[in-house]
């Protein structure tokens, strides 16, 4: 199950970011998209370092690389997914709640490779 939502997290992001490439490079974009997304990210520097991000997290995810840095760095990108899906734009929210579940399911999976990172450290 682990690896099922590791692949659909890295089909999901790899998409998406190719998806936004192709908007970015002004032809319509092939996979649905959300128009006050688009509108808010614009077709300068944030869209292209989102875009970017999720490709080489999308890439990492499905040749299993570097996972937990992974999902610590597409954390803070679904958590605004998942916010502007909630409180901008409805019509993609059924797929930020599932990018939610899996990224709280995978994070809770690899948990020991953290533990390191939240330990107090003496001086």
């Amino acid at each position: 199950m682990i690896r099922f939502m590791e692949v659909i997290l890295g089909i999901i992001f790899l998409g998406a970011g190719l998806n936004g490439y192709i908007v970015l490079f002004g032809y319509h974009p092939i996979l649905p998209t959300s128009p006050e997304a688009m509108e808010f990210l614009g077709d300068g520097y944030l869209l292209v370092l989102e875009k970017t991000t999720e490709i080489i997290c999308g890439i990492l995810l499905l040749i299993r690389r570097y996972v937990s840095l992974t999902l610590l760095i597409l954390a803070g990108l679904i958590v605004n997914i998942f916010a502007f899906h909630l409180f901008v734009d409805h019509s993609l929210l059924p797929l930020a709640i599932l990018l939610l579940i899996f990224e709280i399911s995978l994070l809770w999976y690899y948990r020991e490779n953290y533990k390191r990172i939240l330990q107090k450290k003496s001086l």
